[in-house]
């Protein structure tokens, strides 16, 4: 069986350990996806499994003969070939083993039967001859035309130049040449960035049937859930293995960083009191040992880190002006490029607090009915009227593309934003990946993704009562787009938007449009109760599901994803699943109830015996005051007396820190555990 083995692996850049004594295995049938905060190392640990990058240290073992293709996120283009000649080109490979298998052949035809060496031959001739068998090779006509449709292209796209496609569907080229070498393993970063719904939905049809291998990066969590049945955490340079699909991960994951967070507050409130403790007692020589200690406990403290999608950030939209219930009507809308009829006959009535979802196969209009919407298009037929007091935000990526100057990204957001929101810049920022030195990056110097990024926050601080948005979660993490959800569904005005994030759509669609060759159909409910109805008309039913108009949900399973009894299966596995992880988390509430109280009761302890010791330290220095008196130290009596208290003194002094020093172990003790 072909493999990719990994045994502690490490690597630094700089003084940052990206991995720590990382071990992975990747064979023939690994499902598995590669998670972790932006910027945790995710694409780096992909190169180094790729063999692109060299590892400081570990061991990396390939099983000879094992096939392993690489797609990395972006930066691929290609010129010269047409699409055909530069989908052949996934056979390269294959060709080599077929000159191979020839030079066997001719010193078979030369050798001696019987032989050692001729039994070589031919077992390596036999094991090239399989191989290439198995890649489709001699079917390649068919496979290229079958997956380069299934990405989008079209027939007439086959005998174009490559180098006249734009940068999204040059990486679509590039996965096309990943997926037709039929690798053993297969390494994917971020595959679907550039994919609209149909091609996402053929690629999950298309790994699920692979042989092979993969380890996948994806922000799109349902992509994931129907993808793979193992996840990999990468997390402060180290990765743990978690058995289930994406989503499992996530519950599972959400308990142990409860945990986290809870011991990062307990470390974080004892850091505070260990630092306001040494600025009290810094120059008091008598604490100067307690305080000696405080400083070497604090250095030796190994410190926890949260990532940042614990740091939960919400925002919400400014208020919206108001507007009348008809927020848009349109009458016969359509739209002419040339002889080609984009759009066809659009009647439509949007009212406010809509979420109205556009779906539609790739070139259906949907990106043209958004800008005829937002006002950026008025070459149209038929009529479009707004209600009364609609004001309209339009975000797309040709907006963002246009945004250019020497302001700086927080410069710009501090110009625009509501005096309100200027304190949460910061945070929004950081939710929209913006972090750190970021924010004082210039217009000029962003990236395509940053932009689109700051273009859609931009928009999201104006106040309006209408937002269209085309694609607004390209360029976002899971984390963001958790948080861009949750601020549109609480967003009283009207959204009509465009996307190719399943999850994100069936959770905000109240209503679906559906653009057929620029013809519409209404749907009254969310993308999962679209789906259904289509579902159900491929099965030659004309009733409606289950589900009635309006449902954001659906019970029933989606044409393909398997039969009511694997449904059925999975949601026993995940409700028993759920069950534990709920079983796991009470526990460890009521463990840590029981530890937050023992804290306390020791802290209490450690402050009486402080106080005493501060008391007895008075006591002391007195005493010792006294003896230095003239008429102490000339009357013998009295000396007696003082050095008498004073002795008793100190061994009450080296009673309480005893004491104090059994405390202070246990109480570290029980803040660790």
């Amino acid at each position: 069986m072909a493999f990719v083995q990994f045994t502690r692996v490490s690597l630094a850049f700089g003084d940052r350990d990206i991995l720590k004594d990382v071990s992975l295995n990747l064979a023939a049938g690994s499902r598995a996806a590669l998670a972790g905060a932006n910027g945790s190392g995710k694409s780096t640990l992909m190169k180094v499994i790729a063999g692109q990058i060299h590892p400081d240290s570990g061991e990396r073992a390939v099983q000879r003969g094992c096939r392993l293709s690489y797609l990395p996120q972006s930066g691929i283009v290609h010129s010269v070939k047409t699409l055909r000649e530069e989908a052949e080109t996934a056979f390269i490979g294959i060709q080599k083993l077929i000159a191979r298998m020839d030079e066997l052949g001719a010193q078979l035809e030369q050798s001696k039967s019987d032989t050692k060496q001729t039994a070589q031959l031919l077992e390596e001739h036999h094991r090239l001859h399989e191989t290439i068998e198995n890649s489709g090779y001699y079917q390649r006509s068919q496979r290229i035309a079958m997956v380069l449709t299934g990405l989008g292209f079209s027939e007439t796209d086959l005998d174009r130049p490559v180098d006249e496609f734009s940068g999204g569907w040059q990486m679509r080229i590039a996965l096309a040449k990943v997926l037709l070498e039929a690798p053993d393993i297969l390494l994917l970063d971020e595959p679907t960035n550039y994919l609209d719904i149909e091609a996402r939905s053929w690629l999950e049809s298309w790994l699920q049937d692979f042989k092979g291998g993969y380890l996948l990066v994806s922000h799109d969590r349902y992509f994931l859930d129907v993808t793979v049945n193992e996840v990999y955490e990468l997390f402060q340079g180290s990765l743990k293995r978690y058995a289930g699909n994406y989503s499992n991960y996530e519950r599972i994951r959400k308990v142990e960083l409860e945990g986290l967070l809870a011991r990062y507050e307990a470390q974080q409130e004892e850091i505070a009191k260990t630092e306001d403790f040494i600025r009290r007692f810094r120059y008091n020589a008598s604490k100067a040992a307690m305080v000696q200690d405080r400083v070497k406990r604090l250095e030796k403290m190994e410190r926890i880190e949260i990532p940042e999608s614990l740091k939960k950030i919400h925002f919400s939209f400014p208020p919206p002006p108001h507007s009348g219930r008809l927020v848009m009507t349109l009458q016969g809308l359509g739209k002419k490029y040339g002889s080609r009829q984009a759009l066809y006959g659009v009647d439509l009535v949007v009212e406010a607090g809509e979420k109205l979802l556009v779906v539609g196969r790739n070139g259906a209009g949907k990106s043209t009915l958004l800008r005829i919407l937002a006002g950026i298009d008025s070459d149209y037929e038929g009529q479009l009227s707004l209600g009364s007091g609609v004001s309209v935000g339009y975000f797309s990526q040709d907006v963002a593309e246009t945004m250019t100057g020497s302001q700086s990204v927080l410069e710009t957001l501090e110009a625009e934003a509501p005096l309100e929101l200027i304190p949460k810049l910061r945070d929004m920022l950081g939710a929209f990946l913006f972090r750190g030195d970021d924010v004082y990056k210039a217009l000029s110097v962003l990236s395509g993704g940053e932009k689109s990024r700051l273009a859609l926050l931009r928009l999201l601080l104006h106040p309006v009562n209408l937002l269209i948005l085309d694609e607004p979660t390209n360029h976002l993490d899971l984390h963001s787009k958790d948080v861009l959800l949750d601020a549109l569904r609480a967003y009283p005005g009207t959204v009509v938007f465009v996307s190719h994030d399943r999850a994100f759509m069936e959770a905000l669609s109240t209503k679906t449009l559906e653009l057929n060759q620029g013809r519409p159909r209404l749907f009254y409910g969310n993308y999962a109760y679209y789906l259904e109805r289509l579902a159900a008309e491929a099965e030659g039913k004309t009733e409606a599901p289950a589900s009635g108009p309006g449902s954001r949900s659906s019970s029933r399973p989606i044409a393909g994803f398997g039969t009511s009894q694997s449904v059925a299966t999975a949601q026993i596995g995940q409700a028993t699943q759920s069950a534990q992880a709920a079983r796991s988390a009470a526990v460890y509430r009521e463990l840590e109830k029981q530890r937050q109280a023992q804290i306390r009761r020791l802290e209490r302890q450690e402050a009486e015996l402080l106080a005493s010791l501060e008391e007895a330290e008075t006591k002391k220095a007195r005493l010792e005051a006294d003896l230095a008196r003239p008429e102490v130290y000339s009357d013998g009596t009295k000396v007696r007396d003082v050095q008498s208290q004073l002795n008793g003194i100190l061994q009450k002094i080296d009673e309480l820190t005893t004491q104090w020093e059994q405390i202070a172990q246990e109480l570290e003790t029980v803040r660790q555990a």
